[in-house]
């Protein structure tokens, strides 16, 4: 009896110097991150399990164009399917994708695909009670918005034809749609003139507003029977493939959803890569870094 004494004491007292222990590590790691926040801490984040940063990039896909899609890892790995012409993270609460990532170079870019041949379409993969139809969209005000853009992909009517599965589309208000976000898209393109390839991940982001009562919430519209999320961003991450070995580019957009005047230049929307993976909690940039020992980071022009 007297040694059990002795021992529970003994593990009491080193459960509370553990704790202790603990206490102060968390306060002091508390402290680091506030002091390297800089100018990122007026930003709205949320935080990023740091488990995705292991095995993304080790993961293959089957053979083929969408196995050269992953080369530079997977952003994160839930219900990750692969396309003809890109390769996809859905996300059935919000009965959209969480990211898509398409390859494009001036192969993909040319081609004899005809986008009057193709339509939206529900895709079946999905369960019946987490996919969006057609009939969602409807009336709602929002246009069908591509992240994976179909003009991207005129090398194969298949390819092209993929991109119009629903899971690849996201509630777009009209004016960003047809406007800036397609002055994005041909910038992607206009870009494989410059780069050996262009990698480009696309997904929505749901950011918290602050309102009158000075709290934050995450407010956003659902449209539809089936509720599918209206997202109150979107972000396009561009991994620049330079020739030679010679490194990799990195620029990061962010645009509301909504309306924007023409006259603002897509410049103005780079944002640095840590403000979309904190927002999203989405990684890039270990994955990246285990295939290239250069990395230079564009958040500004």
């Amino acid at each position: 009896m007297k040694l059990l004494g002795r021992t529970g004491a003994a593990l009491v007292i080193g459960a509370g110097l553990g704790a202790a222990v603990s206490h102060r590590l968390s306060c002091r790691s508390r402290v680091e991150e506030e002091q390297q926040a800089g100018l990122l801490r007026w930003v709205p984040v949320l935080p990023v399990p740091e488990h995705l940063t292991v095995r993304a990039s080790e993961l293959t896909v089957s053979p083929g164009n969408s196995g050269a899609v992953m080369k530079y890892g997977f952003p994160s790995l839930a219900n990750v399917r692969s396309r003809e012409s890109y390769v996809t993270s859905y996300d059935p609460r919000t009965r959209t994708a969480s990211w898509v990532i398409e390859r494009l170079n001036p192969t993909s870019l040319t081609g004899p695909s005809d986008r009057k041949c193709c339509e939206f379409k529900e895709d079946d993969s999905v369960h019946v009670f987490h996919r969006a139809t057609n009939a969602d969209y409807r009336g709602s005000g929002f246009d069908r918005g591509h992240l994976a853009a179909a003009a991207n992909h005129k090398w194969s009517q298949k390819a092209m034809e993929d991109t119009f599965y629903l899971s690849n589309i996201a509630p777009q208000n009209p004016n960003l749609n047809q406007n800036t976000w397609n002055n994005l898209e041909k910038l992607c393109r206009s870009l494989t003139k410059h780069y050996l390839n262009v990698y480009v991940c696309t997904g929505p982001l749901y950011l918290p507003r602050q309102e009158n009562d000075g709290k934050l919430y995450v407010r956003y519209q659902v449209i539809g029977r089936n509720h599918v999320a209206v997202p109150t961003h979107f972000f396009k991450v561009l991994i620049l493939e330079q020739a030679d070995g010679r490194g990799v580019e990195l620029r990061s957009y962010v645009l509301p959803n909504e309306p924007i005047d023409e006259k603002v230049p897509l410049e103005r929307f780079l944002v640095p890569i840590e403000t979309i993976e904190r927002a999203s909690g989405l990684l890039f940039v270990p994955n990246i870094m285990k295939r290239t020992s250069s990395l230079q980071a564009i958040s500004k022009k």
